[in-house]
């Protein structure tokens, strides 16, 4: 009797360790979309919204970077492209990608605090110490002030101080034709005129990159003789020739009021057919890496910024003056052949990037460099990028078709900070068209604007506390 008892709490026992065992085991192989929905930890963007488009956000966080949501109907988004939020969503971010995978589980609108800095414009840069006297210059701009801040557009000859005093622009680029037959003293007074009749001190910017590309030292009576391409120099003495044409060149702009250098070319190039290859070292990537960090550091307190250009890098890319160029190439070779110059002239302190015209496919297969938020979000997170971004001319043919109408807003939302233009009339009338529509805010303006400004700030155009 009792051994059948003690079988029956045998068998008891058994049953209640399979129902734990069972109970156990469902926990462990629950299905792994519960599972990976469980890892997911709940995270805060803060952010500026760019651009509201069916159920589509587009933000851009206080380093720059530029995302893309999907907000489901049942979270809902009644908010403005301009406000700042906070994003609450779960997952990890990928900056890699032009639409984000993490559900957006809510958010909440922030209230900017008048008279300081926004923490979303305080990307702790290059320019960062002189935030607080931009701001206070920018609030003391008109809204036509602060679009011509980030328009730079080429000199427009006998209208030059008429438009300047019209459309208040951020500075000029002068070619060729605004140097031809003058002397050294009516270049510098047609400069000194243009700083004379401005508001805010102007960037007075030049493509000398020597070579093929030389504005001031085409004319002989400013320079005995054109500048020597890059390629040249590095055969006759190396970095060396490099060091000693920079602080040479520097010294010839910054006596004439020039103080932008649409220069050097950093585009990797060692193939003669290559279109940009005269313009370029026409060498291998580590040495165009070493060019870059000796024309940026050999720069120095020469009153002169340097440009690198063409951001991601040409690689063999037909002419973007032309029509329209595509970079097939993929990812890995384009950052191990073309990304390393810039990285070495950021490093070496650059403060400006030139963005190409080409497609990059290697970051996105459908828009032109320059009017890409994931390229340009190469250069602000992978690179670290803290300086300005300026496009090429938007009005270059690799635009002028397909972009035609849609370039100026498309430029604006990638991330750029000054629009290189010819047509600024149309261009600042699209501008102020884009705010009226709400497509771009009036604070996307500002902070562009700022930007420009706190750079102005860094190079000793403006004086902190100058009236």
């Amino acid at each position: 009797m009792n051994l059948d008892k003690n079988k029956k709490i045998i068998i008891l026992v058994m049953a209640v360790i399979l129902v734990i065992t069972i109970i156990l085991m469902g926990k462990v192989f629950k299905s792994r979309e519960d599972r990976v929905e469980e890892s997911l930890e709940t995270s805060f963007l803060t952010s500026t919204i760019l651009k509201i488009e069916d159920n589509y956000v587009t933000l851009q966080d206080e380093n720059n970077i530029i995302y893309t949501f999907l907000v489901t109907d049942a979270v809902g988004l009644e908010v403005s492209v301009g406000e700042s939020i906070e994003l609450e969503y779960k997952g990890e971010l990928d900056k890699t990608l032009t639409v984000q995978n993490n559900e957006v589980v809510g958010y909440k609108v922030l209230q900017l605090e008048n008279g300081k800095v926004p923490d979303l414009w305080n990307d702790k840069g290059i320019f960062s110490k002189y935030y607080d006297a931009a701001l206070e210059t920018l609030n003391g701009l008109s809204l036509d002030e602060k679009i011509g801040q980030i328009i730079l557009p080429r000199a427009p000859g006998n209208n030059a101080i008429e438009d300047l005093l019209k459309y208040k622009f951020g500075g000029y680029v002068l070619y060729t034709k605004d140097f031809k037959d003058k002397e050294k003293n009516e270049v510098i007074s047609m400069i000194n005129n243009y700083q004379n009749n401005s508001k805010i001190p102007l960037l007075i910017a030049t493509d000398e990159e020597g070579g093929t590309i030389v504005r001031v030292s085409s004319n002989n009576k400013l320079v005995p003789e054109p500048f020597k391409s890059p390629s040249a120099l590095y055969q006759e003495n190396g970095m060396t020739a490099i060091r000693e044409d920079t602080i040479n060149k520097s010294k010839v702009l910054s006596e004439l009021g020039i103080n932008v250098n649409l220069a050097p070319v950093v585009d990797v190039s060692t193939s003669g057919g290559d279109y940009i290859h005269k313009r370029s070292l026409g060498e291998d990537t580590a040495t165009t890496s070493e060019f870059a960090k000796n024309v940026i550091n050999a720069s120095f307190g020469k009153n002169v910024s340097y440009v690198l250009k063409h951001f991601p890098g040409y690689g063999s890319n037909t002419d973007t003056h032309k029509g329209e160029s595509v970079d097939s190439r993929d990812k890995d070779t384009v950052m191990k052949t073309d990304i390393p110059p810039f990285q070495a002239g950021i490093e070496a302190g650059a403060e400006a990037v030139m963005m190409s015209h080409h497609v990059s496919e290697a970051f996105d297969k459908s828009k032109p460099s320059s009017l890409s938020s994931d390229v340009h979000n190469v250069l602000r997170n992978d690179l670290g990028f803290t300086g300005i971004i300026m496009t090429d001319d938007l009005d270059m043919s690799a635009l002028n078709t397909k972009y035609s109408e849609t370039k100026v807003k498309e430029a604006l939302l990638a991330g750029n900070d000054i629009l290189i233009v010819n047509d600024y009339k149309t261009t600042i009338t699209k501008i102020k068209s884009l705010i009226e529509d709400e497509e771009i805010s009036e604070d996307l303006i500002n902070k562009l604007a700022f930007r420009v400004l706190a750079w102005k700030y860094y190079k000793g155009l403006i004086i902190p506390n100058q009236k």
